[in-house]
């Protein structure tokens, strides 16, 4: 059998014996520091022969400033060519071995991804690349090129897209000149302007042991971590920690956004900053959202807005979590003939909720899908080092995952209530209206 052939069937056979692993209690979560400054929160799996790794920074397009773009291309950029290797040489790297690696950028973070086969066979090999790629990238000038290319591409495809148009819309309205209201792809004008210097400045800045969290499960010892940790870490300058993003001014005043675009659906946002991560008053809120816009067919909002009205197919609301506080958000596609009634429901229905809150049903029935199907998501040990990274990353409690269900059955009605009240505010809210041509219906 040849080589890949063999290292597919054992990928088989792992997942297979991952997906048969009993759904238990949160896993208990070690942590340290390495040498050189390195946040580290390790959870042993050895029933496994595999081994998932995430290193986290704050390097996201809350640390553009006046390069919008950068913190996204500079992702982009690691795997184009690292140590002296290209793009494709990496890529064999990791194919011959089985290993997965990803990366990736949002508002606040970006991050490097590895999975790979404990075996020393395989693990070295793939650990030995994966350290090029965090601690040398090159970021070859043609390479770089082509990337920029693609970005302004993907910008310009964008105009074409209602939801990109209302999204881009409502995170400016929402944030303004913070951080958070800029693009994290960047525009048309700060893409073509950055330079490879620029991302390597970037890179240099902020890919820095003390601005970065290491998360890591899987088949090894606390000792064999604790190297592995100070191996992945050692060839990272230890830097300093990036500033705190900057404070969300609250909105003053509700805005109605209206953008022409022909087409028939309306696309709707509506909402303004919400909460950080950690706020106290998260789990209040986490609940309380899934009965009104959270829990897909079963909110108030899909029966108000689709079943009794047919006004859309799908409407949902979220909190979307982040150092700063992030949006709050309403969305849904309508006709563009109903999309003032499907608005005017909407804002009823939320109103209602703030001052009534759930019945004693819904609220009943919330927690059991809450907690029934928390242990799902966290089964597998990609799910999980993805939850250890954003544990580090916000400096969340380390028994985050084994409380989380004590904290949804602990949420009272008069607990959401007045949750909703302090953190909602229906008055001022942007609405964002993209598309809906009332003459192609």
């Amino acid at each position: 059998m040849k080589t890949d052939q063999w290292i597919q069937w054992l990928w088989v056979i792992v997942l297979l014996f991952a997906g048969m692993q009993s759904v238990s209690a949160g896993p208990k979560i070690q942590h340290w520091t390495t040498e050189n400054g390195m946040p580290v929160y390790f959870v042993p799996a050895t029933d496994l022969p595999m081994i998932d790794i995430r290193i986290t920074f704050a390097a996201g397009s809350a640390r553009d400033g006046k390069q919008p773009g950068i913190a996204a291309l500079t992702s982009a950029m690691l795997m184009q060519g690292a140590g002296g290797m290209s793009a494709d040489e990496i890529a064999q790297a990791f194919e011959d071995v089985g290993a997965q690696v990803g990366r990736g950028a949002l508002r606040d973070m970006s991050w490097l991804s590895l999975r790979t086969l404990s075996q020393a066979d395989y693990f070295e090999p793939a650990i030995e690349v994966f350290s090029k790629v965090l601690w040398q990238p090159d970021f070859p000038a043609a390479d770089f090129v082509r990337l920029q290319n693609q970005t302004l591409l993907a910008i310009k495809a964008g105009e074409a897209s209602p939801s990109k148009i209302a999204s881009k819309a409502y995170y400016k309205a929402l944030y303004g000149d913070h951080p958070y209201g800029s693009p994290v792809e960047g525009t048309q004008t700060s893409v073509k302007a950055l330079t490879t210097g620029d991302l390597q400045a970037f890179y240099q800045r902020y890919f820095v042991a003390r601005n970065g969290v290491m998360a890591m499960i899987g088949d090894l010892t606390r000792e064999q971590a604790e190297k592995l940790a100070e191996k992945l870490s050692a060839g990272l300058k230890p830097g300093k920690a990036a500033g705190p993003v900057p404070a969300v001014p609250a909105l003053q005043e509700a805005r109605d956004i209206r953008i022409p675009f022909p087409s028939r659906q309306a696309h709707v946002y509506m909402g303004h900053p919400g909460i950080e991560r950690g706020n106290p008053d998260y789990y209040q809120l986490y609940l309380g959202n899934h009965v009104l816009g959270g829990g897909g067919f079963n909110s108030r909002l899909v029966k108000e807005v689709r079943v009794k009205r047919g006004y859309a197919y799908s409407v949902y609301s979220y909190f979307l979590l982040m150092a700063a506080p992030g949006p709050y958000q309403i969305a849904m596609q309508t006709r563009g003939s109903q999309v003032d009634d499907a608005i005017k429901v909407t804002r009823e229905t939320l109103a209602k909720f703030i001052e009534s809150g759930p019945t004693a049903e819904e609220i009943s029935a919330a927690k059991k899908n809450i907690t029934g199907s928390f242990p799902l998501r966290i089964a597998s040990n990609s799910s999980i080092v993805e939850y250890m990274a954003l544990i580090g990353f916000y400096h969340l409690p380390l028994d985050y995952l084994d409380t989380f269900s004590d904290h949804i059955e602990a949420v009272r009605i008069e607990d959401i209530v007045k949750a909703f009240k302090q953190h909602v505010d229906p008055d001022k809210m942007v609405t964002v209206v993209v598309g809906g041509d009332t003459k192609a219906d």
